[in-house]
């Protein structure tokens, strides 16, 4: 599966490619992946199903790049000269509604990958991999700056630290994840962990 959408050639303009994947994703919080259909997409979009297939492929590719589409920009923009800086940055880029509901969608989607391996390694492949590697990219700076040993073992835990805070936040306290939640775990546990 790898790369084969990238090799497809476009003939969808990119505000039509945007509409596509805002459907996409309200069709996911409506029905959840499950009962998500390509002839429901096709049908709320206006759309061939054969376009459909053609540009994604199916519909684990299109619903992982619905996801991709939807977040802010990558991490690598993010350098506020601060390890603090960044990751404050970072949880400001989605406000309070907006993580409800993604979080509701995350929740939604991780429970059917774990039965769907086509959802599951396109997940992989269009969203933890790269996100990884950004994560590992803003790290670096901050251990080029020296507010990070570079032996810190923390380090490779950052990613699971925030991902487990965002999960947990519903999962324990039964609410939200909130940019206040975020901020204060960031301060209490993700930079301490850091020796920052």
């Amino acid at each position: 599966m790898a790369g084969t959408a990238t090799t497809r050639r476009s003939r969808i303009t990119p505000e039509r490619e945007t509409e596509l994947y805002a459907a996409v994703l309200d069709l996911l919080r409506e029905v959840g992946y499950d009962a998500l259909t390509m002839d429901a997409v096709a049908a709320r979009t206006r759309s061939s199903k054969a376009t459909l297939y053609r540009q994604w492929g199916g519909k684990a590719e299109l619903v992982v790049k619905a996801l991709r589409h939807q977040k802010p920009t990558g991490l690598s923009d993010v350098d506020t000269g601060s390890l603090r800086g960044d990751l404050h940055a970072l949880v400001r880029r989605e406000d309070d509604c907006a993580m409800e509901r993604n979080s509701a969608l995350m929740r939604g989607l991780m429970r059917a990958a774990h039965t769907d391996a086509e959802l599951w390694s396109a997940f992989r492949e269009l969203v933890v991999e790269p996100e990884a590697v950004e994560f590992g990219h803003l790290l670096g700076r901050a251990v080029a700056r020296g507010e990070v040993r570079a032996d810190n073992p923390a380090l490779g835990y950052v990613v699971h630290m925030i991902v487990g805070a965002f999960v947990a936040r519903t999962l324990i306290d039964e609410r939200p994840p909130t940019q206040e939640f975020l901020t204060s775990y960031v301060d209490a546990v993700i930079l301490p962990a850091l020796g920052v």
